[in-house]
């Protein structure tokens, strides 16, 4: 009997579904080394020598994959085809000390066929996707050990910095320094109410050139040219000018890579990026979907063939493209051996599966249709323009139908539906009103999940199974928060964070430098490049300035303590505002005598009495991973607490 290891328990469950009595799959539950927690772990001085060791609790997991592997026949190493897989992989052949008797295989999907075709060709561990692991993990240990503590210094305990994380810190730091910065400024903008006299249908025109030439966006600028124009055309004669119609036709999206299926779950289901990965990992695990970490936009045959197939009997020969469309990968890292996420079977739609989850199903339904949706034909649009003169002015007006659905069948996107009556050229029209209307400059918007996705992935900091930990590292660290809106904003604490790291480290937090970072991973992974070189690089002028930075670098005097007007309940004497990991807080300025600390609760986010003790207040608090709950002021004395905003039956929690 063949012993089969891979990372996942319930990997390990559906891929016994599909092989025989001749193996026994078992699962490592992850990492089974890794570097020490207590310290460093790595020897600088010998080349960045890692030092690894088995953690207590894959200590139990190892000692029995030794005994099994001991026993068999043979070791197939089957954890997932990306560099973190194939670590994994590597780890478990050094603490099993397996040597010739190992085999890697990798699959792209989990399925009968995908297993007996990676039985057929088992390769060896490939080291250079390993060593660009290694780097990876060794360059964010020595960022996180070094510079962590000088933060503590400068700043206050608790605090941590990340190589790849401080650079998304600083995104959404500076732009909400342009938001602060920005003037909002006035512009005008006219519309004219016309009607066709012998049809008498109103419709809108916006004003679009004067003089020949068109209005600069956003607007006109004063009041009094606004008026003026007003003035000049109550009495000008409109008369249609040219009228286009033309045939339009949208083309569907390629299918999901990682950060595409991340970016869109965030904006039609509101997932965040750590849900959605959860989500996607159990669909892959049960044979669902393909492998969901990828940069790739390719599809197989298979896929296509089965999918046409759906098609064609599902929704009629109209709704069927000549041939298969295939996708252009825009990662130059995106393997063509590697595929797009889609669903495992086409035919299979998210009704017909089983899963724990009611958000797993409606992840699975947006793959599914996003797969279904490429390979179906463009959608059609009618669409007319108008142009209107008056004088000196021309006024336009377009409108827009759907003449074919197309791809949007089963890829529903939203588009306002416009149309305009019969106008022919030369036609007078009749004024009915003008508009004139007021607005201002918007500042730029905050990053939410799916903008900060976007906006890393183009910069090129990260790869497809980073996003969402870096997204879930920033706000877990509270350096940031998500606002009503569900967008990010910098904490006090992040800001200060982005402060020093800008200020003293520019190059740790400078996007440049981290998207090149991430081409030399590549480059390693590629075995273009070797990772301890890539390492001594980095490491020489990082630590040199760390030193230098101890000494020159003063405590930030923003911190002092803040004296208020409020009491000490414990001893009377003045409590004062402090700064810490999690914000500002009141402390008694009789520490350390009296240890007594208060959260800063805002009015707004006071609910009335405890009903629990009926002294205390009831405050909006946050748990470490930022979910809102709502708990009595005079905890540990009164432990009420609830996920429930009081007076009110609507859950309310961040994400």
């Amino acid at each position: 009997m063949k012993l089969v290891i891979v990372e996942s328990p319930t990997k390990a469950k559906t891929i016994t579904k599909f092989l025989g009595k001749d193996y026994q799959i078992e699962s490592s539950f992850g990492h089974v080394r890794d570097l020490p927690k207590s310290k460093i772990g790595i020897d600088i001085e010998n080349h960045f020598e890692p030092h690894y060791i088995i953690p207590v609790k894959s200590k139990k997991t190892v000692t029995a994959l030794k005994k099994l592997s001991a026993k068999s026949d043979g070791v197939i190493l089957a954890t997932d085809e990306d560099r973190e897989g194939e670590a994994i992989a590597w780890h478990l052949s050094q603490v099993l000390g397996l040597d010739e008797k190992a085999e890697r295989i990798v699959f792209h999907e989990i399925t009968e066929e995908a297993l007996h075709e990676a039985l057929k060709e088992p390769r060896t561990i490939d080291m250079s996707l390993v060593d660009a692991q290694q780097a990876r993990r060794i360059l964010d240990r020595l960022v996180g050990y070094e510079l962590s503590p000088f933060l503590w210094k400068k700043i206050f305990r608790g605090l941590s910095a990340g190589r790849v994380q401080s650079v998304a810190l600083r995104l959404i730091v500076e732009r909400e320094e342009e938001i602060r910065k920005f003037k909002p400024e006035a512009y005008w903008t006219l519309d004219a109410i016309l009607k066709n006299g012998k049809s008498n249908d109103e419709f809108k025109a916006f004003l679009y050139k004067i003089d020949g030439k068109a209005i600069e966006k956003p607007g006109i600028k004063g009041k009094e040219e606004i008026d003026k124009m007003v003035a000049d055309l109550k009495n000008a004669e409109f008369k249609i000018a040219p009228v286009q119609n033309k045939e339009y036709r949208r083309n569907p999206l390629p299918p999901f890579t990682t950060s595409t299926m991340q970016q869109e779950a965030n904006r039609r289901l509101r997932f965040s990026a750590r849900q959605t990965m959860m989500f996607a990992q159990r669909l892959y695990e049960n044979g669902l979907i393909t492998y969901m970490r990828t940069d790739s936009v390719n599809l197989s045959s298979e896929s296509l063939t089965l999918g046409r197939k759906f098609i064609k009997e599902e929704f009629g020969e109209q709704y069927l493209i000549e041939s298969p469309r295939k996708f252009q990968n825009k990662s130059k890292l995106a393997q063509e051996a590697h595929e797009a996420i889609r669903p495992t079977n086409p035919l299979v739609q998210s009704l017909s599966i089983t899963v724990e989850d009611e958000k797993e199903r409606k992840l699975y339904d947006l793959i599914w249709r996003r797969f279904m949706a490429s390979q179906m034909p463009q959608a059609v649009f009618d669409t007319v323009s108008v142009e209107i003169s008056a004088g000196m002015y021309v006024f336009k007006s377009n409108g827009i139908s759907l003449k074919f659905d197309g791809f949007l069948k089963v890829w529903p996107q939203e588009f306002e539906e416009k149309s305009l009556p019969d106008l022919r050229e030369g036609t007078v029209l009749d004024l009915v009103k003008l508009e004139p209307l007021e607005h201002f400059t918007e500042p730029p918007a905050r990053y939410n999940e799916a903008s900060l996705i976007k906006t890393l992935e183009a910069y090129g900091i990260g790869r497809p199974s980073t996003y969402a930990p870096i997204i879930s590292v920033i706000q877990t660290r509270n350096y940031v928060e998500k606002n009503k809106d569900r967008r990010f904003q910098p904490t006090e604490t992040g800001e200060l964070v982005n402060k020093v790291l800008v200020e003293n480290f520019p190059e740790i937090v400078d996007i440049q430098f981290t998207a090149k970072m991430e081409e030399q991973l590549d480059a390693v992974a590629e075995g273009k490049e070797d990772w301890r070189e890539l390492l001594g690089d980095f490491y020489g002028p990082f630590s040199k300035e760390l030193k230098e930075k101890y000494e020159s670098v003063q405590k930030e005097e923003a911190l002092a303590p803040q004296v208020t007007d409020e009491k000490c309940d414990k001893c009377g004497r003045p409590m004062v505002i402090k700064m810490g990991r999690f914000g500002k807080f009141l402390a008694c300025s009789g520490f350390p005598e009296c240890k007594n600390t208060k959260s800063i609760v805002k009015p707004s986010e006071k609910f009335g009495p405890c009903p629990k003790c009926g002294e205390g207040e009831i405050h909006l608090k946050k748990t470490k991973k930022g979910r809102i709950f709502y708990g009595c002021s005079r905890y540990p004395d009164c432990d009420w607490s609830s996920w429930k905003k009081p007076g009110t039956a609507i859950e309310e929690e961040e994400g």
